[in-house]
């Protein structure tokens, strides 16, 4: 299968995961989607994640992360930048996401990072999509 955006492949496989109250997800590899898990690892939306190589492009296991009494901890999941439509933000013009309670994710020249890790770097980039 030709998929033409794979960034909002594995956003858009997330979310009808966590809708339906799923404990995995597998997302077709590539780096992007890669530095993308990384940032939801790291800032505790997501448990864990591992890549399966196979012989094709390969996958990304992705664990979801519930609370204790089965909350989910993502509640909105949107694509900010799209292929068509490509947004940019400087440093000083990062979203700030329910009041600092959700985060952004950048694509910047040193890589995926979230907007306050965009911040303490000082480096501004794609905005791919902000989560709460």
């Amino acid at each position: 299968m030709n998929n033409q955006d794979p960034i909002a492949d594995m956003l858009t496989r997330i979310r009808n995961a966590n809708r339906v109250g799923r404990r995995m997800v597998l997302v077709p590899r590539s780096k992007v989607c890669i530095g993308i898990a990384h940032v939801l690892k790291d800032e505790g939306y997501i448990e864990e994640f591992d890549v399966i190589e196979d012989t094709a492009q390969g996958q990304i296991r992705i664990k979801l992360k519930y609370q204790s009494n089965g909350d989910k901890v993502i509640h909105a999941l949107d694509r900010s930048s799209k292929p068509g439509c490509r947004q940019y933000r400087k440093v000083t013009d990062m979203p700030k996401v329910l009041n600092g309670m959700g985060i952004s994710i950048v694509s910047t020249s040193k890589g995926v990072m979230s907007d306050r890790k965009a911040i303490e770097s000082n480096v501004g980039g794609e905005l791919i999509c902000t989560v709460s």
